[in-house]
This record gives structure tokens, C-alpha cells and sequence, in this order.
């Protein structure tokens, strides 16, 4: 089947869990999180739950492991904390918890983001994957970076990866 084919065929409407991870934010200061709620929801997906936790890497794991228990998700996606200061943890934390990693969409965002910021983007360890039948998806914490990897890479294929991590 080709991939327009797949596509066609993936869900439309998805439940998706937002996740800011940052020391600092609050609901209330959170674009970035904002942000990734707007889109989606102009997409057509619906915001099942919404968290800010601080980058500590036990914090992290427990929410993302709570968030894998809820059947009613797709996907979650997280923002912040994957830069390389001593402070970002999210990376590891997800290197120890996805069970398929997409290569191509760190890559890709990469690229895309060397294109906007040099090579600066080089620092960036943003990463998507696949646990337990969902998607997991980890951005940037810059409002920028979310608003690329959202309109380019996420809405674009989110319901196709879904699709595939559930084998449909």
C-alpha cells in the first residue's frame, strides 16, 4: 500500500496528552504548551490532558508512565527539556522508556531547524517514538521549534504514525 494510501486511511481525530517539562513555566506562561494545544485542536484532535512538570527525570517518567495507562490516548507530546544543559533530562528518560524510536523525525527536524537557526539546531535532541501502541513525541521547549516541528512534521503525519504504531 502506498503512502498516500496509509494516510488516507489514519485516524482524523486523535486524543493527545500535552506535557510541558520546565522548571520555570506555569500554566498561565506556558506558550509553548499553549501553543501545541491550539494546533492541535485547529487540526481537529482533542486535548485529553494537559500537565507542566519539572525536569526532574523521576517526575517525568511517572507522568509518562500514567499517561501510557490512560487507553483513551494516541499520543503524547512533550515539550522542553531536550537540550543538552545539565538541567534536561527528557531525552534520557525517553531513551529508556520507548520501545521503537523514529529516527527519521529528530533528523528531520534538525534539518528543518538548521534552516532557521544554524547550527545551533545541532543541539537539539528532539525525538519521537513508539510505546505500547502510542506515539510519543518530544519537542524543543522554544516556542519557535514547537511551531516548526508542529505545522511540518507533526500535524502532517500524526494520525499516519498512529496508524502504524497500532499496525492498521
Amino acid at each position: 500500500m502506498a503512502v498516500h494510501e496509509h494516510k488516507a486511511k489514519a485516524p482524523r481525530k486523535l486524543v493527545v496528552m500535552v506535557v510541558t517539562i520546565s522548571d520555570s513555566r506555569s500554566e498561565a506562561t506556558d506558550e509553548s504548551g499553549g501553543l501545541i494545544k491550539e494546533l492541535l485542536e485547529g487540526a481537529g484532535h482533542t486535548v485529553g490532558n494537559y500537565r507542566i512538570v519539572r525536569d526532574e527525570p523521576e517526575q517525568i517518567e511517572v507522568l509518562l508512565r500514567h499517561a501510557l495507562a490512560q487507553t483513551e490516548l494516541d499520543v503524547v507530546v512533550l515539550n522542553g527539556g531536550t537540550g543538552v544543559s545539565p538541567r534536561d533530562g527528557t531525552y534520557e528518560v525517553l531513551s529508556r522508556v520507548l520501545e521503537k524510536t523514529l529516527d527519521g523525525f529528530g533528523e528531520i527536524f534538525r534539518y528543518l531547524s538548521y534552516q532557521e537557526i544554524g547550527s545551533a539546531a545541532i543541539m537539539s535532541r528532539a525525538v519521537a517514538g513508539v510505546v505500547q501502541g502510542k506515539v510519543i513525541i518530544s519537542l524543543p521547549g522554544s516556542t519557535n521549534a514547537v511551531e516548526l516541528a508542529m505545522r511540518k512534521l507533526v500535524l502532517p503525519e500524526v494520525g499516519h504514525m498512529v496508524a502504524q504504531a497500532l499496525g492498521k
